[in-house]
């Protein structure tokens, strides 16, 4: 009875039955690996927004590369702001993902090292090829404290590094790039500024980061393995069922062939 699992249909179903169940353990295995990797970042944002801030000397320094540990430490710097040499970054959105700049701003250390501030966002009010009009950070000595992050790739964020653009505008924050303008020391990375707030509000701070859904990475490993125990459970169902309409048909070909023939 089981002769019929030799024919060519039913010898490709079983191969492929065996390919698939190998190829979704894999898969399972491969969005479980996510799962770690993204909760595990998760881990580190949320490890880094709860430490207690540090004076941004501990951590940077002139051409330092700020790394995964670092990145979104809470840090704090006394010294005053640049506004002669402030920037604007294009192509940045808020919140509520309108499109418009975030400012640039140096911050002169009070040893003269310049760190680089991310004030926050502010909206396109005018000509994209001339200098925004942007609000006045605070006047004097100020401490900052704000999320330290790393120097901003094209690589990393997708943000094409487009050469050539209006006076004090650019597309990424590089800190390398801009010790080069300014002819100063600069402290790698930059800080996305979270205090003090403006009391005008604007420009808008540049929001907490947020988490990704490693959970949905853990659901699709079990979606995977699940599917993975169907296809065994799926071929043994087809088979019943074949065996089932075979014997069916047996049946009734030997009740055909024991009936008498009907008498004329």
């Amino acid at each position: 009875m089981y002769r019929f699992l030799l024919t060519r249909q039913w010898v490709i179903l079983t191969l492929v039955a065996l390919v698939l169940i190998p190829t979704m353990i894999r898969l399972g295995i491969w969005q479980m690996h996510r799962y770690e990797e993204r909760d595990a970042r998760n881990q580190l944002v949320t490890d880094a927004l709860n430490a207690k801030p540090v004076p941004v000397e501990d951590l940077a320094s002139p051409g330092h590369v700020v790394n995964s540990q670092e990145r979104y430490r809470s840090v704090t710097a006394k010294g005053r702001f640049d506004t002669d040499d402030e920037l604007v970054v294009r192509r940045r959105v808020n919140a509520n993902e309108e499109v418009g700049y975030h400012i640039l701003t140096p911050f002169v250390l009070n040893d003269g090292k310049v760190l680089l501030i991310n004030r926050g966002w502010i909206p396109a009010n005018g000509a994209q090829t001339s200098f925004p009009k942007v609000p006045a950070p605070p006047r004097g000595e100020t401490t900052v404290t704000g999320r330290l992050m790393p120097n901003e790739t094209t690589a990393a964020s997708g943000i094409k590094d487009i050469k050539d653009l209006p006076a004090r505008q650019v597309m990424l924050i590089n800190s390398k790039q801009e010790a080069e303008r300014l002819g100063r020391t600069v402290l790698g990375g930059y800080v996305a500024q979270t205090a003090p707030e403006s009391k005008s509000g604007t420009p808008e701070l540049v929001g907490a980061p947020g988490k990704e859904d490693s959970a949905l990475n853990y659901a699709y490993a079990i979606q995977w393995w699940l599917f993975a125990a169907a296809v065994p459970v799926g071929w043994v169902v087809l088979v019943r069922r074949e065996l089932r309409e075979r014997r069916r048909k047996e049946e009734t070909a030997t009740s055909e062939a024991e009936t008498p023939a009907a008498v004329a």
